[in-house]
């Protein structure tokens, strides 16, 4: 795969050498626009307690806060000229801070200045067909995205808060007819937006079909996201390193008619047993591999341009103990949860969105705790966002 890329870009380059040397010595003009959100919300949960230690909420991303939070400030800076570009995309606040989680790496775990980069990248229109990329970029996967603005529900998915949330790397994409297009891309591991500490690299792909209806998307990403194991005097025995992860993930959205809007998100995780430090040597672990997968479905309605309501209806499954602390895990180290969220959409003005919504997640096993601190498969919650758009 690595070396289909390299061929991919040696083509693009060498196909755009005419056009370089054509427009190097023109000054190229284009235009700078400020754009950007602000949220915050109330969330309380109906069946659980809402303070101190106990306080629950789902262990999805995003919206988990009690009572009234704060989510994040967004501002996003983009040049867009004819050939080349920039965006700069900086957040503040808790959902900002949870979105680059991964940042903090220059400084040692400090917080730095990378830690409020969302996204810090450079472009080029090699031609109309060919767009090469550079930089820090949201992720590509999923139906979900870190800002509010682009989602109809508040709260997120499983799927999205366990999927990549961003990458670092180079990226092409190919507009191969009016509806179909081809991205691919070599990436630090995911989520390592700074710089590569692990010396591995992670391999993307998407394959997309766009109409005047709708998008669907297929991608995938395949490579190591925490290293190897290296023998050289620093190992604690019991150490441990996955091997390479897969994730294949589809997702597609149609306007069924002037109203109605359905989507489709399934994608399937899963990293292989990789190796352990004895405490003499290194050795592969071997067994099955461990990861997730999930289906979600969106349903939304708008019967007016002021408001739309929408559901929310996801299954996710846990095998293997791929993830720990997201849903009650069985003795197989399986779990699962189905989690449906009811949201209103209501417009003030031409800026602002409020957002009521009504979310429950059901486990398979007990993960939550109910008001009198017993045991509980399902958690119900209320919040109110107000998210505005500039």
């Amino acid at each position: 795969m690595k070396n289909l890329f390299l061929l991919i870009l040696c083509f693009v380059i060498t196909s755009s050498q005419a056009v370089f040397a054509q427009d190097s010595s023109e000054k190229e003009e284009g235009s700078l626009t400020l754009s950007g959100s602000v949220d915050a919300y109330f969330r309380t949960n109906l069946n659980a307690p809402n303070k101190g230690e106990n306080f629950q909420a789902p262990a999805s991303s995003f919206g988990n806060l009690p009572g009234f939070s704060l989510g994040m400030a967004n501002i996003i800076a983009t040049y867009q000229g004819k050939k080349v570009g920039a965006v700069v995309d900086l957040v503040f606040g808790p959902r900002g801070e949870d979105a680059v989680f991964g940042s903090p790496l220059y400084r040692g775990g400090m917080a730095g200045s990378s830690q409020i980069v969302n996204q810090l990248y450079v472009y080029w229109n090699v031609s109309d067909k060919v767009t090469l990329t550079l930089g820090n970029f949201n992720t590509f996967l999923g139906y979900e995205v870190i800002s509010p603005t682009g989602n109809f529900n508040y709260s997120t998915s499983y799927m999205f808060s366990y999927g990549p949330f961003s990458h670092t790397g180079l990226k092409a994409n190919f507009q191969l007819s009016d509806k179909w297009s081809f991205l691919a891309a070599v990436m630090n591991p995911t989520d390592m937006t700074e710089f590569n500490l692990n010396g591995t690299y992670t391999f993307g792909g998407q394959l997309g079909y766009s109409t005047d209806a709708g998008n669907t998307y297929l991608n995938l990403v395949y490579g190591d996201q925490d290293g190897r194991l290296t023998d050289d005097g620093g190992l604690v025995s019991g150490a441990t390193s996955l091997g390479k992860t897969f994730q294949i993930d589809l997702t597609t959205g149609f306007d069924l008619n002037d109203m109605l809007y359905a989507g489709f998100n399934t994608t399937y995780n899963s990293s292989s047993s990789g190796e352990e430090y004895t405490g003499s040597d290194i050795r592969e672990i071997g067994g099955d591999g461990a990861g997730f997968y999930g289906i979600a479905g969106y349903l939304q309605a708008k019967p007016t341009e002021k408001f739309g309501i929408g559901f929310r209806g996801e299954y996710f499954s846990v095998f293997n103990s791929g993830l720990e602390g997201v849903v009650g895990l069985n003795d197989s180290g399986k779990g699962s949860v189905f989690a449906g969220t009811l949201s209103g959409n209501i417009k003030v003005g031409g800026n602002l969105t409020l957002i009521p919504e009504l979310r429950v997640d059901s486990m398979k096993e007990e993960f939550f705790v109910n008001k009198n601190l017993n045991g509980s498969k399902g958690l119900a919650s209320f919040l109110f966002a107000a998210v505005f758009a500039f």
